[in-house]
């Protein structure tokens, strides 16, 4: 066994020479933070690159010819100056790739909607675009730092003059810290720049390649604790498919495929089959079973699935070699200065050029002109050269921007005796005329730093912005109730001896279909109400007399109720509902609690008051033993309430006389048109008051007409122009111009049922619908096209004057033969809903003698 050397603690060296190992933990780890924090998942505020990203533009730079490189040669040229290996710089020359802004490829670069990944980097071919070589390179103004090996010179930041940072958008985690920017709009992002540069603070909101909906609400410029809530766009192609045809950000079509198919495992959704024809464009068909509603099963999609999810940004970027948390109006504001700043520098750069070859080519127009380079042709010695064109220079350097140095001279000597002897006075004088005027406008330029700064921008956005329209529509978002949407996927029965209710009491007594996540409402014979959780098997109590599927915040459904008082002895009758409870709590429905008992109870979804006959018990003197009563005549109170008196006598039975009628009043819908939903919370338009059968009227851009329910889940397009409450007697006009016949054309035509929506202009692909109006006398102005040498002729219509009513699916009447210019809609002229005709009804009267009485009858 070796022997061990004793450390002497009391040794001064010794104790020197000891570290511990927290002391060593402590440095090192914060070396490694402050490491991956600055070099690799932080982005830097001024480039808006990470470091790797940084490399791959200097790399690509370096090797631009103006042709193709494959990406592999491009990583290993990126491997100079990263030392973390091939795969990072592919994986981010991909991302980098697909977001269609820097590189310009070739080959397949994966697929972000679908998820595909890129094929390998030797397959695969990429170059910088003509917008990065514009706003990402200037050798003259960039600082340089050395490579991890000294071997080379990378950029510390690219003069990047844009806001790149905000157009990217980024996601990186390091230790201790993250970041999500969020990317956002070119267009957006240079005009809210030029509204920097003019004093307005600009608000921005993000924008994703992937398109969908998204609501900014609560957005808060991008900082720690904002919500981004995204949507998938899904429209209803019949009444048995819904189409997803947009993507919300950072999901694919695998991913948001199987989120949907989770949910409908789970019973969430009920769907029959889902297919995805995604190719260039995204397509995912979801086909429905018989029966179930596309617009419910649309808002499930976005309660249950990925088809709507939250994100969270948080805007963390390095300044100054530290992080730091800005808005992004902060940092939208930085960058703007910062592109000043690199403008400003630039200018600098070029006036300093212009100014210096201005001066060299005055000295030479000077040296020739003069021929100064006749006095050195003698001279032998280089200093007697030097200071004999000095010498000779000096009567001419009054004009001169600067002194004339060594330098300058030296390079009068290399002029070549060709130039001289071709030297071109006239020419020269106008070069030099070029450049002074060159320089007024560097000037000019620099001495109004912001109105250049400007124009640039605006010159950024007419030379690349033109495809780069905003893709994500900004909306508002209507919360979705997860109960009102969820599919009844199970069944709830109801032991009513023994006090259960639950979906696994498959031997007891059906009660309805009802989901996973419902509350269930019971009422026991004692007069105790309470609302409880679904589950498999609940107690609730003995003496079960109602059970039914809750349904939150409803006061359309009534109950009607007859109960003993136990304390009074009397009969009591009270109609209530219930919107609000507190789950698991037992309610009084009775005066009293004790020996208190319900003897009569209905549930009545639409406020329905029926008629009842109340058999009273036989007692001595009491004459009238039965009576009839209409709930109709009883006020709707609450579920608190007493009720009234019934009766003081005992009740022995009662029975059903009729059916009852909705006592409660025609529902008013609003219809909000932020969110393009309808509800019952007085947001935005009030559309009527509606009745069970009547029907909203829609009318779409696209030339297409139906008619809608008045259920708050319905769903409406995006081209919807017209929404109102139908009216079966009003006539609807319209004016359209047909693609075939190329001129306009006016219908009327009446809606009174209509099982799907179907298109009322011509089919033709010209065809476009011009304007719409449901006004009972509506009147145009027709603008036509100016002929030669006279004046512009305008037109005041009535359509109801012009066409009389016809068909829906008539073509209607050709407005005009002349050439329109364009068409007003007027104010509608006034109408007075006309009585009915009146009809002739032919009298006979006929005297029946042989009875008392004289029977007047009406034949029609």
């Amino acid at each position: 066994m070796a022997e061990v050397d004793e450390i002497n603690l009391e040794d001064d060296n010794n104790l020197k020479d000891i570290i511990h190992v927290s002391g060593m933990y402590k440095n090192w780890f914060l070396d490694y933070a402050s490491y991956v924090i600055l070099e690799r998942a932080v982005p830097n505020i001024y480039d808006g690159l990470k470091p790797v990203q940084r490399r791959i533009l200097h790399s690509l730079k370096e090797l631009n010819d103006g042709r193709y490189h494959k990406v592999a040669n491009v990583i290993g040229h990126t491997m100079k100056y990263h030392p973390h290996g091939d795969a990072s710089i592919g994986d981010a020359m991909v991302q980098i790739g697909q977001k269609d802004l820097l590189l310009d490829m070739q080959g397949n670069w994966g697929n972000v909607s679908t998820g595909d990944r890129a094929a390998a980097p030797r397959y695969i071919e990429v170059r910088l675009t003509p917008f990065a070589l514009d706003v990402a390179f200037n050798k003259k103004i960039t600082k340089w730092n050395s490579s991890y090996d000294g071997r080379g010179k990378e950029p510390e930041t690219l003069p990047v003059k844009f806001p790149l940072l905000l157009a990217h958008g980024v996601e990186g985690i390091a230790v201790g810290l993250s970041t999500k920017i969020l990317p956002h709009n070119f267009n957006e992002l240079i005009d809210a720049s030029v509204k920097v540069l003019k004093g307005v603070k600009p608000k921005i909101f993000p924008d994703f390649l992937s398109g969908g909906m998204a609501d900014f609400t609560n957005y808060n410029d991008g900082k720690r604790g904002g919500k981004v809530r995204v949507r998938a766009k899904i429209k209803s192609v019949d009444k048995n498919t819904l189409h997803i045809t947009e993507l919300p950000y950072s999901t694919n079509t695998s991913s948001l495929i199987n989120s949907i198919i989770k949910a409908n495992d789970k019973g969430k959704i009920k769907i029959k089959k889902i297919e995805d024809n995604t190719a260039e464009n995204v397509e995912i068909l979801i086909k429905l079973p018989a029966g179930i509603s596309p617009d419910k099963t649309i808002d499930a999609l976005y309660r249950f699935t990925d088809c709507e999810f939250s994100i969270s940004p948080l805007s963390c970027v390095i300044s100054d070699n530290q992080p730091i948390f800005n808005g992004v109006s902060e940092l939208l504001q930085q960058s703007t200065e910062h592109t000043v700043n690199l403008l400003t520098a630039e200018l600098e750069v070029n006036l300093k050029e212009l100014q210096d070859k201005w001066h060299f080519s005055s000295l030479e127009r000077v040296f020739i002109e003069n021929r100064i380079y006749h006095s050195i042709e003698e001279l032998e010695a280089w200093d007697e050269i030097i200071n004999t064109i000095f010498n000779e220079l000096k009567p001419f350097c009054n004009h001169l921007l600067r002194d004339v140095t060594k330098e300058d001279i030296e390079k009068l000597t290399e002029i070549k005796i060709k130039r001289i002897t071709k030297f071109d006075l006239d020419r020269a004088i106008k070069e030099i005329n070029n450049l002074e005027k060159r320089i007024k406008e560097v000037e000019y330029s620099l001495n109004n730093i912001t109105e250049y700064a400007i124009n640039y921008f605006k010159d950024l956005k007419k030379k690349y912005g033109a495809d780069k329209k905003r893709k994500t529509e900004i909306k508002i978002f209507e919360s979705i109730d997860a109960t009102k949407v969820v599919v009844a996927n199970k069944k709830l029965y109801v032991n009513r001896e023994e006090g259960f209710i639950g979906t696994s009491l498959r031997k007891d007594d059906f009660i309805s279909d009802c989901s996973d996540i419902d509350d269930i409402i019971v009422i026991r014979d004692n007069g105790l109400m309470q609302v409880v959780k679904i589950d498999s098997k609940v107690f609730v109590g003995k003496g079960i007399i109602h059970a039914a599927v809750f349904k939150k915040k409803d006061a359309r459904t009534i109950y009607n109720m007859i109960y003993f008082d136990g304390k009074s002895g009397y009969s009591m009758m009270k109609r209530f509902n219930v919107s609000s409870i507190t789950r698991n709590r037992d309610y009084v429905l009775t005066r009293s609690d004790t020996n208190s008992k319900i003897i009569y109870l209905t549930s009545n979804p639409n406020g329905e008051a029926e008629k009842i006959t109340i058999h009273l018990r036989k007692v001595q003197r009491l004459k009238i033993l039965k009576f009839d009563y209409d709930f109709a005549d009883l006020s709707i109170k609450g579920k608190g309430s007493v009720g009234n008196i019934l009766t003081k006598n005992r009740v022995r039975k009662i029975e059903l006389r009729s059916e009852g009628v909705s006592t409660l009043s025609a529902r008013k819908i609003w219809f909000d048109p932020n969110v393009k939903r309808l509800n019952v919370e007085a947001r935005g338009d009030l559309l009527g008051d509606f009745a069970a059968n009547d029907r909203i009227l829609i009318i779409n851009q696209d030339g297409t007409i139906g008619l809608k329910s008045f259920d708050i889940s319905t769903h409406f397009d995006e081209n919807m122009i017209l929404i109102e409450k139908h009216n079966p007697s009003k006539p609807i006009s319209a004016i359209y111009f047909d693609g075939k016949k190329q001129n306009y054309y006016v219908k009327r035509f009446l809606i009174e049922s209509l099982s799907q929506i179907f298109l009322f202009i011509s089919d033709h692909k010209d065809s476009f619908l011009e304007l719409v109006s449901t006004d009972w006398r509506p009147q145009i102005e027709v603008i036509y096209k100016k002929e030669k040498g006279k004046e512009r002729k305008k037109e005041v219509v009535s359509i109801k004057d012009f066409i009389s009513i016809k068909g829906a699916k008539s073509f209607g009447n050709r407005l005009s033969p002349n050439k329109i210019n364009n068409i007003n809609l007027l104010e509608p002229l006034e109408y007075t809903e006309e009585a009915p005709d009146l009809v002739d009804i032919p009298l006979t009267i006929t005297n029946n003698d042989d009875q008392d009485n004289t029977q007047t009858s009406l034949e029609l």
